[in-house]
């Protein structure tokens, strides 16, 4: 790439960024001459029609057009899946999964890439899909367009570098990145290995959750979001394209690299953030805020408050609450929720069983809790500050009812004793005794 990686901060803005002095044009954004030769290119996130404080759109200059390439050939989907999908049934029961590990064939981020759950429907634009990759090499020639929606990555082990029409993001372990529906990227490995977690949106673009009562601070800031600086690459060979589109997937041949924008602005943009930055809002009074609190991006639904899909996160936090019981309660939730974790230990499964890199799935109305060590702990605990740390847990909630898909029931990552981790809760009820 052309130019050291740096970034832009601040969320949904409308940036402006030149890999050369000047090739941005001045007063039209497609003039019958751009400067140095380029070609405009308008790249639209939203319809043209939308609320203008919902448009999202972005002019590209680049030093070819994006339709020059080959003819798309369909090629097979892998186990990178889409809504809707009819088989198996949804099981009622809570589930969970161990870590998947490094095939023995070592694999690139978009071959790994393996489909835990889906909801919703791709062609509709609403719901979304749950994936995990194991990479263990980088995709060098290859290139890769979503055209069914957003990517949310969310890495566990090893660093990604994301090179990006818009330029180079790089995230590790606590940082995330979003590459918007369209826009065309490469996934490379610094360290040789990366494996994460992956949300992919179908429906609305993320968005910062309205913070209401909490006021013009907390949560996820603005100003604490990413995005890159122009960087391009002007160069040829044989180069594949690949593409995603109406839940198929496509490839097609380059002589170029696609990464040609010499400079760029507007606010259709790929990003990051840390979430270290987090600003935990938590109770310090008594009783327990529902997770929704913990919420870091949303994409919004159809009914108010009802979103197609949250992000959720579980930070490093203190714990304050005077006579409450301090773990997630136990609950049956409209919402379908799908957690991750991160790193360290979850502190309504301290037993083991949920382990980095894995995650568990609690379907709309199915109940859910803290295991019972947890619960046995919290009920005899001294009720003193106390602060959560070295764990980092997350979780994908949405709207729609996720639908395993059958390597996640039957891939041999599904633990068939999840269960077992309530079955130890004492029965301490006593009617004589208050």
């Amino acid at each position: 790439m052309s130019e050291k990686k740096r970034y832009q901060s601040g969320f949904g803005n409308h940036f402006s960024s030149e890999a050369l002095p000047g090739a941005l044009p001045e007063g039209q954004n497609s003039p019958q001459k751009v400067p140095y030769g380029l070609v405009a290119e308008l790249l639209s996130g939203s319809a043209f029609t939308a609320k203008r404080h919902e448009n999202l759109r972005t002019w590209v200059y680049r030093i070819r057009p994006s339709v020059v390439h080959g003819e798309y050939q369909k090629i097979s989907k892998g186990r990178w899946l889409s809504a809707p999908q009819h088989e198996p049934n949804v099981p009622a029961a809570q589930l969970r999964w161990d870590p998947m590990s490094y095939p023995q064939k070592a694999e690139n981020f978009l071959g790994s890439m393996t489909t835990f759950a889906t909801n919703g429907d791709v062609a509709m634009r609403h719901g979304s899909a749950v994936h995990m990759y194991a990479a263990q090499k980088s995709m060098d020639e290859q290139f890769f367009m979503n055209g069914d929606g957003d990517l949310l990555i969310v890495p566990q082990e090893g660093r990604l570098e994301l090179r990006t029409e818009f330029g180079t993001i790089e995230i590790e372990p606590n940082e995330i990145a979003v590459v918007q529906r369209g826009m065309k990227f490469q996934v490379q490995l610094p360290e040789g290995k990366a494996r994460g977690y992956v949300l992919e949106i179908y429906g609305a673009h993320l968005v910062l959750p309205y913070l209401g009562p909490i006021g013009s601070s907390g949560l996820a800031n603005a100003r604490d979001f990413e995005t890159p600086v122009a960087a391009y690459e002007d160069k040829t060979g044989n180069f594949i394209m690949h593409c995603k589109f109406a839940g198929q997937h496509y490839k097609a041949a380059l002589d170029h690299s696609p990464l040609d924008v010499v400079a760029w602005h507007g606010n259709y943009a790929p990003y990051k953030y840390d979430l270290r930055k987090f600003m935990t809002i938590n109770t310090v009074s008594f009783d327990h805020p529902d997770p929704s609190i913990f919420t870091v991006l949303t994409s919004p639904g159809e009914i108010e408050g009802q979103a197609n899909v949250d992000f959720v996160i579980f930070p490093p936090r203190w714990m304050v609450a005077q006579n409450t019981f301090r773990p997630p309660y136990f609950h049956r939730n409209m919402m379908s929720e799908y957690m991750g974790l991160i790193h360290g230990v979850y502190d309504a499964k301290p037993a083991g069983g949920f382990e980095p890199g894995g995650g568990s799935l609690h379907n709309c109305m199915l109940p859910h809790g803290p295991e019972a060590k947890a619960y046995e702990g919290a009920i005899a605990a001294e009720l003193k500050p106390h602060f959560l740390d070295k764990t980092l847990a997350f979780m994908f909630e949405s709207a729609y009812l996720y639908r395993p898909t059958d390597f996640a029931m039957n891939g041999g990552l599904l633990q068939s004793n999840y269960a077992d981790c309530w079955k130890g809760i004492p029965k301490l009820f006593n009617p004589t005794k208050r």
